[in-house]
């Protein structure tokens, strides 16, 4: 019998990422990328050349992408702004006469550590995606895990104060991501510089406390500035707040970090901390390895499921 192959695609505000996968997540063919369409017509097209240029080799399609999917995992439900007016209105399924799978980039992402990354050989996956926000997916006992209407794990919108200290980018007050995603190391920048003695012999004291950036941030660190290392410290406290709540509800055996902020973060200390102070079983904390793969190798192998 012949070994099933995917194409799995990755649709991105600024690129299309794709490559044939097998069953394991092993890539099969170059990695290719084009720059996303400004027109849901033309991302049609495009999808459709993709699909064309495999067709022969593959038996399913996964894609990728932003938003909110439906149920049927035929269609991105929610507008989603790096992506072209329409976009939520297109039904992926109709892009070939082969299935088409659709999913969300974070429940993809967590899929494919599961499956062939960190977090292989775990049973309860919990994912954290820390980039310019956060994102989460969850595998629950080897399910891939998405609520009533596919939206579960949008972890980031958790709330972490009750009095409206700092206002989020949804417009909302205090979601964990305005502290712990890379707009939360510009935020804890930001009210540091007001607040901490260190910051007026620090590197950046010339710096306006808004136009502080999280390089500035992270490059403070490896140079021993004492102030950002003390404003680094406190986003860490952020984002450990957060997974511990996660992990005391959902009692992961694995937590993923990944995203653009990840390499940064302090793994193992991380995991004491949670281990420390959750009230369920330990967890092991993990940097997730498929890194800018992880969407089109996620949505390869549920294609495949």
């Amino acid at each position: 019998m012949a070994i099933k192959k995917a194409l799995g695609i990755d649709i991105g505000g600024t690129k299309i990422l794709y490559s044939v996968l097998d069953a394991n997540g092993n890539i099969l063919s170059e990695i290719k990328k084009r720059p996303t369409p400004k027109s849901a017509e033309e991302i049609i097209s495009v999808l459709k050349s993709i699909i064309e240029e495999y067709y022969d080799e593959i038996d399913v399609i996964g894609l990728s992408s932003a938003g909110a999917v439906n149920l049927e995992n035929t269609m991105v439900l929610s507008s989603t702004p790096n992506l072209p007016k329409g976009y939520n209105s297109i039904d992926f399924s109709m892009l070939s006469d082969k299935k088409v799978f659709v999913e969300n980039d974070a429940n993809c992402a967590v899929w494919a550590e599961y499956k062939s990354g960190a977090a292989k050989g775990y049973n309860t996956v919990l994912m954290a995606t820390i980039g310019t926000g956060i994102g989460g997916g969850l595998v629950y006992n080897g399910q891939l895990f998405r609520g009533s209407t596919g939206n579960a794990l949008e972890v980031g919108s958790m709330k972490i104060f009750a009095d409206k200290r700092q206002k989020c980018t949804c417009g909302r007050y205090d979601c964990w991501e305005s502290y712990a995603s890379g707009t939360g190391l510009k935020n804890c920048a930001k009210i540091g510089a007001l607040s901490y003695p260190e910051f007026k012999t620090s590197m950046l004291k010339d710096k306006k406390p808004e136009e502080i950036t999280t390089y500035d941030i992270t490059d403070g660190v490896e140079k021993g500035d004492a102030f950002c290392q003390k404003t680094f410290e406190q986003w860490q406290e952020y984002m450990f707040v957060g997974l511990v709540s996660l992990t005391d509800i959902f009692n992961p055996d694995c937590i993923v970090i990944s995203g653009g902020m990840c390499e940064f973060v302090d793994i193992e200390n991380l995991q004491t901390k949670i281990n420390n102070e959750s009230v369920v079983t330990s967890v092991t904390v993990k940097l997730a390895q498929t890194k800018n793969n992880a969407g089109m190798i996620g949505a390869g192998l549920l294609a495949l499921q």
